[in-house]
């Protein structure tokens, strides 16, 4: 089920987390919300094999963190539209929908991985733990992009 923000607090009222996903290459960034819905925390990449081993392995993690709705980074063109690779995110949302009654919503995730290598680069991590942690990172700048999006929808937004 796909879902847009506005309905976040409707399905957050019994509470949860929220948890923020970036689909790279060869990892899957995962970031988990506090219960509080204010922050995002990076957690461990997880290396992509194939669709088959990497969909139970996420529904895994989700379900370890009390997950109730999937923030998927939508990687649009800097022009709004959809490439290849927004097009790959889409897909693998539906394939993995088919799994799970999580909740699916789609973020606008232009210039996320840019944010995210800026950060650590600020931290002083070096490039090859840059290149193991970039997809969590950016997981969890698109997800404090959505928890910071649901808190500017009013008190009364995160159910709690």
């Amino acid at each position: 089920m796909i879902v847009t923000i506005e309905e976040l607090p409707q399905l957050l009222a019994a509470g949860g987390t929220v948890a923020g996903i970036d689909l790279g290459d060869k990892t899957i960034g995962l970031a988990v919300s506090d219960r509080s819905l204010a922050f995002a925390h990076p957690r461990p990449v997880i290396a992509r094999k194939k669709f088959s081993q990497d969909a139970p392995t996420l529904i895994a993690a989700l379900g370890k963190d009390d997950v109730r709705v999937v923030a998927m980074g939508l990687p649009v063109n800097m022009d709004g539209s959809e490439g290849p690779r927004a097009q790959a995110s889409r897909a693998f949302v539906r394939n993995i929908a088919k799994l799970t009654d999580l909740p699916f919503l789609f973020w606008d995730e232009r210039l996320s991985t840019v944010a995210a290598q800026r950060a650590l680069i600020e931290m002083d991590v070096s490039r090859k733990k840059r290149e193991k942690r970039i997809d969590s990172a950016a997981a969890a700048f698109i997800l404090q992009g959505v928890l910071d999006r649901l808190q500017a929808l009013g008190p009364d937004s995160t159910g709690k």
